[in-house]
């Protein structure tokens, strides 16, 4: 029986927190941080302990009427509260990342097993218990280039694309840095990693770097180059006589008990003789005291002093190579993309030989354990074959998100297509990832052949009258699903047109619904570039009257007053349209052209990337010279309203508002602050601009890249995704969308339970309502104001210390100024 396992986590750890608990079952994975274990595990059987131990100790506790309160409020929490991790809230201030676990690298046998992927690490314990490892939760970078296992003491190390280190132990991380600052020149990359007696040896494209994994520091550099040059080392080992490296220059020895390993002249170039031919040499390997090498596609052996052919399939090219309980386990790929793995024993017979395309695709590298064979492959992941193959594939989307996203109906949404700078389509076929109840879902090309001919999805609509998704193929037209069903929609059938000269490129680049749910549409390239498609189910198309380079369009956003703002990329600008009182009608059609320059529209640069509504209806514009914003969109077609470029404080300095930056994204918060994402990170500013709140970099936070797509914000728990270069990750904030009453209040954690540090959040109220929080007796103990529909309390009183154990009260006051009891808070183990 095959069995197909999903290691499905939901990551709320702390960026400082390695714990986890979590079980691997071949049919479901619960992941639990330190905080929701903790909470789960008090609400289990040491809740009644400790409210015993709270009626014990607490001398005020003495009202019966109250007591009872208390137990019956515990005790609906203890029937309420769901356990599993998926319908938790992440606690405010953490951050989640969301990345794909497929592209598996390597995988090595440490105290568990460990499995590197393109981006980050992951593990599976002979129990089956798995943990992930990210900048999320402890790791000091991104995107990793070899792992390792070193026994003497017991750690993993991990390299990084820019030759940064970690070691990993007993979930604790040392970070060595001294590679990657290195201002040595020279291509610093690393190969692979050979662990040994405490050291490792860094296999980069300069030499051999020696790290002392006791001090952790660089303790040697070897540059072996055949005259001292610097040299590529593809791989490295020793047999306990000789040190042998496999370079570019060939396959290289020297004496084990050598003085000074870093002197070229006590290497010998060994290759070029005795059966081993010149050139490049690109793994050794020691396989039960045998010596083996990989010369192009062949494996060679030492036999005393010569090497002859071990193992040689000329219709199978070798991958890699690896050697584990004195096996060779070998990866292997074919001219018809298929892939496989063989184990060798020392003798060179075949013992097993895995070929299996729903596990197996492109092996990158296979390892034997105790009659098990563990195998990461670049597209399938981590599987494990016994006698039959089971997966371990850790939750998260095909690939990264470079088109828009959205948060509808508890889902989030995201486009995974592409275009390049100059709007070319890049053929991504992975249509659009979805987000739910903590499980990572797709709809595309590899889900539904329907989608064969839709690629680069790079627009989301979410329709208002049936919750279906809208989404816009830049070449293949417009797409609406319901997940099940979908239709397609392109010559014949619809208002899109083809860019001009072709007659089956349909390029949708831009979608939205207006105050009367009529979906616009940009149609680039095409001569009516403009299109509608209105509530009846007909299509309208319309000609922008204006020149513009290549007839492009993009990201739409609706105002208030029903017009339609349209982004037109290549350094075009920005158009505003009004259709007046019908759609059909067009003798009142009103159009405004906004471009740099006072008296243009006074955009701060042509090069326009997005536009967004907030909540006072202002139109908010990201330029590649920063932010403009239109305070007076009901007043475009009547007034000379233009953009004003807000004005921010920093320190003692103040500018224009990231007059330096390219703004690719902005989105508003439930209250109305503004989330925006550069080049160069990502800033929280306030309502009004004039003010930065948090600003977020890969050098101060776990933020993948600093090189950000999208931003999309739950309104209901203020989670707000971000689409990088490198992947999505995620950040609880503060802030959600406003209430219309305060009947549906929810206290995040409670009962609060014992060295909880972190923010308690209060979610559900009306937006910017007064919350107290007070003693039983009245006594107010912290007031503050909703950040849109949830305020947060750290625990303390109003002098910042923290409170006593006990419960409090939750009130509010609403829109008429009434004040009442809305929920209780319990807290454990406080002062």
């Amino acid at each position: 029986m095959v069995i197909r396992t999903s290691l499905n986590y939901s990551t709320s750890c702390s960026s400082h927190s390695l714990v986890a608990n979590s079980k691997v079952t071949h049919l479901e994975t619960q992941y639990y941080c330190i905080t929701m274990q903790q909470y789960t595990t008090y609400q289990k059987s040491a809740f009644r302990n400790q409210i015993l131990h709270l009626i014990a100790t607490i001398n005020w506790f003495k009202n019966l009427y109250w007591f009872l309160l208390v137990i019956t409020h515990c005790t609906l929490l203890l029937i309420h509260t769901p356990l599993k991790a998926q319908n938790t809230l992440v606690p405010i201030g953490n951050w989640r990342e969301h990345l794909n676990y497929a592209s598996a690298q390597a995988v090595v046998k440490g105290d568990k097993i460990y499995c590197a992927t393109t981006n980050n690490v992951f593990s599976v314990d002979a129990s089956n218990n798995a943990e992930r490892y990210s900048k999320v939760n402890g790791l000091n970078d991104f995107g990793v280039s070899a792992i390792a296992w070193d026994e003497a003491t017991k750690q993993l190390v991990i390299t990084y694309n820019n030759s940064n280190i970690d070691l990993l132990k007993n979930n604790t991380v040392k970070n060595i840095g001294d590679v990657n600052r290195s201002a040595i020149v020279g291509n610093k990359t690393i190969n692979s990693i050979y662990c040994i007696g405490g050291f490792a040896y860094l296999c980069s494209g300069l030499g051999v770097i020696v790290i002392d994994l006791t001090k952790y520091e660089v303790k040697d550099t070897w540059i072996i180059g055949n005259t001292g040059n610097q040299v590529g080392i593809n791989g490295l080992v020793n047999d306990g006589t000789f040190w042998y490296a496999a370079t570019n220059e060939g396959l290289k020895k020297a004496s084990l008990n050598a003085t000074n390993l870093s002197n070229y002249i006590n290497w010998q170039n060994i290759s070029g003789g005795n059966g081993l031919s010149s050139g490049v040499v690109r793994n050794i390997v020691v396989a039960n005291g045998k010596l083996i090498t990989q010369k192009n596609d062949s494996l060679l052996v030492l036999n005393g002093t010569s090497w002859s052919l071990f193992y040689a399939d000329v219709n199978w090219q070798i991958v890699s190579v690896t050697a584990s309980e004195n096996k060779l386990l070998v990866c292997q790929t074919n001219t018809a993309n298929m892939g496989r793995v063989l184990q060798i024993n020392s003798i060179g017979a075949i013992e097993k030989t895995l070929l299996n395309t729903t596990y197996i695709s492109v092996p990158k590298q296979a390892i034997a354990d105790a009659g098990n064979v563990w195998i990461a492959d670049a597209k399938e992941g981590l599987s494990k074959y016994i006698t039959s193959f089971e997966s371990y594939m850790p939750d998260g989307p095909l690939g990264i998100a470079n088109g828009d996203i959205l948060v509808a109906n508890n889902t989030l949404y995201a486009a995974a297509g592409s275009v390049n700078v100059t709007w070319q389509a890049q053929q991504n076929r992975n249509g659009i990832y979805t987000f739910k109840d903590e499980a990572w879902d797709n709809i595309g090309y590899y889900s539904k052949p329907i989608f064969d001919s839709v690629l680069d999805i790079v627009t989301l609509a979410i329709d208002p009258t049936n919750q279906t998704i809208w989404a816009g193929s830049f070449g293949g037209g417009l797409v609406n699903t319901d997940g099940n069903v979908t239709k397609i929609y392109k010559q014949n059938n619809a208002s899109l047109q083809p860019v001009i000269g072709t007659s089956t490129d349909f390029r949708v680049s831009g979608l939205a619904f207006d105050n009367a749910n009529n979906l616009w549409i940009s149609n680039y390239g095409a001569l009516q570039n403009l299109s509608v498609r209105k509530t009846d189910g007909s299509f309208k198309a319309f000609q922008i009257p204006f020149t513009h380079t290549a007839n492009a369009v993009s990201q739409i956003t609706v105002d208030d007053s029903n017009q339609i703002w349209i982004v037109s990329p290549l350094g075009n600008g920005l158009f505003v349209y009004n259709y007046g009182n019908s759609i059909d009608a067009i003798n009142d059609d009103k159009w405004k052209f906004f471009k740099i320059g006072q008296g243009n529209g006074n955009l701060p640069n042509n090069t326009v990337y997005c536009t967004v509504k907030d909540k006072n209806g202002f139109i908010w514009i990201g330029t590649a010279k920063g932010i403009g914003v239109v305070q007076c969109p009901t007043e475009v077609f009547t007034q000379n309203c233009e953009a004003i470029l807000p004005v921010v404080q920093q320190d003692r300095f103040a500018g224009y508002l990231f007059q330096d930056e390219e703004v690719h994204t902005i989105a508003v918060d439930g209250a109305n602050r503004k989330w925006v994402g550069t080049k160069n990170g990502v800033w929280l500013i306030s309502p009004e601009g004039d003010k930065i709140i948090y600003r977020f970099t890969i050098d101060n936070s776990p933020l993948l890249s600093n090189d950000v797509n999208r931003i999309a914000i739950d309104p209901q728990n203020g989670e707000v995704f971000i689409a990088t270069t490198n992947g999505i990750c995620s950040f609880r904030s503060t802030a959600t969308e406003g209430e219309k009453n305060n009947s549906n209040v929810l206290v995040f954690p409670n009962p609060v339970p014992p060295n909880y540090n972190g923010t308690i959040a209060i979610k559900g109220l009306v937006d910017k309502a007064l919350v107290k929080i007070a003693e039983l007796s009245g006594r107010l103990v912290y007031q503050t104001k909703a950040l849109g529909g949830q305020a947060i309390w750290d625990g303390k009183n109003y002098k910042g210390e923290k409170i006593a154990s006990g419960v409090y009260l939750v009130i509010v006051r609403d829109d008429t100024g009434l004040e009442k009891i809305v929920t209780k808070i319990v807290l454990v183990g406080g002062r």
